[in-house]
């Protein structure tokens, strides 16, 4: 059901299907979307003039403003009466980007995450317990589905209520569990506010995504829960979920499923190609998809390729982590700070809970940056309560600002706050507060 013979394909049979997708989906959207017409035009490229996987590079990129200036169907490669599901995204900066979805898309999508579950240690009759959100986000229909497409017993939770949430894992026991790391892991500190051990739940693992998270937040969730966290990529301009995801072997590096997703990384400032190992931003060029399909696509998201194969023995192409979104990325006195370089600074520090929040103001003509952070209850307990000026305090707050200054390569501000004092999350965390705009408004 779930293709495993793809995932082990010689990489020269592989680079023949990735090339026979190539030339029918470049065909696809010149023939049957203007906007690609034009586009291809524009750098005087036709269908026919794409005859290896390197002439990809004579494609054009396509862009997020071009899915809003196309809003909403402009995009579509099919008829309306072909199109079976719409996703989009939440349109915080404007207008959502919308896609589409045919039958086939759905199945293939299905297919997809069923075989990333596999990849993350899941298995047919499992119970799975996904607390992704459902509706227009891809995260919950897509985890669905693939989980439906295994054969495994699918609890579809979604997001939020908590207490419900808990009952559900002792309740119905289940083997594996999806949601955002930050919502997984305020499940388990609200179970251990109720008095609940965590690690006493059935769970052996955890696939995790939609938002970018550190090597201290996968230790946290494993050691706080006794499970195998592994990193899920997607986005739903691409397809959704399953797009690449970690082995639970080596936890090393996502496994991209190119036969579905041709993936490149490029400086983006040159819009160059870069080699394995260089980090850049993410690049897909969809190969199978029927109502959607898209060239080129400027995720936004940085990353590198690995050049050599995973020891799990699966021959495709491997991604890091993502390390931050270059519209996340903010550059603070001609510095690029991303908030996954704080995550790890904070979670390494143990007198402090893995709820942040970074906050960024203009003074006079600086940025300046304000970590907030929480300490623990142990914390307390220990120095015998919230005082800010005492020395164990001032002791945390000064270990903060020297670690973060060796990451970062700023001086920032650091407050520390009382426990529970953070927003918690139910879906993706909020990470940074910009304020500059309001110095810019006051002028």
């Amino acid at each position: 059901m779930y293709q495993p013979e793809m995932e082990t394909m010689a990489r020269e049979d592989l680079h023949r299907l990735q090339l026979e997708r190539l030339q029918a989906t470049v065909r696809r959207v010149y023939e049957r979307v203007p906007f690609y017409r034009q586009a291809f035009d524009a750098v005087h490229v036709k269908p026919s003039d794409i005859k290896s996987l390197e002439d990809v590079k004579r494609l054009p990129f396509t862009k997020k403003s071009h899915l809003r200036e196309n809003y909403p169907f402009g995009l579509f490669a099919v008829d309306r009466s072909d199109v079976v599901r719409i996703h989009a995204s939440s349109g915080t900066r404007g207008k959502p980007t919308v896609v589409g979805y045919t039958k086939q898309d759905i199945i293939n999508w299905s297919l997809i995450v069923a075989r990333a579950i596999v990849t993350a240690g899941g298995n047919p009759g499992d119970t799975f317990h996904n607390a992704y959100g459902y509706g227009l986000f891809t995260g919950g229909l897509g985890l669905h589905y693939g989980a439906e497409a295994l054969g495994m017993t699918l609890v579809p939770v979604s997001g939020g209520n908590t207490p419900r949430q808990i009952t559900l894992l002792e309740d119905f026991q289940p083997r594996g569990i999806a949601g955002t790391p930050s919502y997984v892991l305020n499940i388990a500190e609200t179970m251990e506010s109720m008095g609940k051990d965590p690690r006493a739940t059935t769970l052996e693992y955890g696939i995790f995504g939609a938002e970018p998270w550190s090597e201290e937040m996968r230790r946290t969730l494993e050691d706080k829960l006794g499970l195998k966290a592994v990193d899920i990529y997607g986005l739903s301009e691409v397809m959704g979920p399953g797009v690449a995801i970690e082995c639970a072997d080596a936890q090393e590096g996502l496994h991209v499923a190119e036969d579905h997703f041709y993936v490149e990384v490029i400086d983006p400032a040159t819009l160059q190609p870069l080699p394995p190992g260089q980090l850049g931003e993410l690049v897909f060029t969809s190969l199978t998809k029927e109502a959607f399909p898209v060239i080129r696509y400027r995720t936004g998201d940085m990353a590198f390729l690995y050049e050599e194969r995973c020891r799990c023995g699966r021959t495709h192409t491997r991604m890091s982590r993502i390390k931050g979104r270059i519209d996340d990325m903010v550059i603070i006195r001609g510095v690029n700070v991303f908030p996954s370089e704080i995550e790890s600074v904070i979670l390494s520090h143990p007198d402090l809970t893995p709820y942040y929040q970074v906050h960024i103001e203009r003074e006079g003509t600086l940025d300046e940056i304000t970590v907030h952070a929480e300490v623990s209850e142990e914390f307390l307990q220990k120095t015998g309560g919230f005082d800010i000026d005492s020395d164990h305090f001032r002791r945390v707050k000064h270990e903060i600002i020297h670690e973060l200054r060796n990451v970062l390569l700023i001086t920032t501000r650091v407050h520390l706050c009382e426990p529970q004092t953070l927003p918690r999350s139910e879906g993706k965390a909020i990470r940074v507060v910009d304020k500059r705009h309001l110095y810019q408004t006051n002028q």
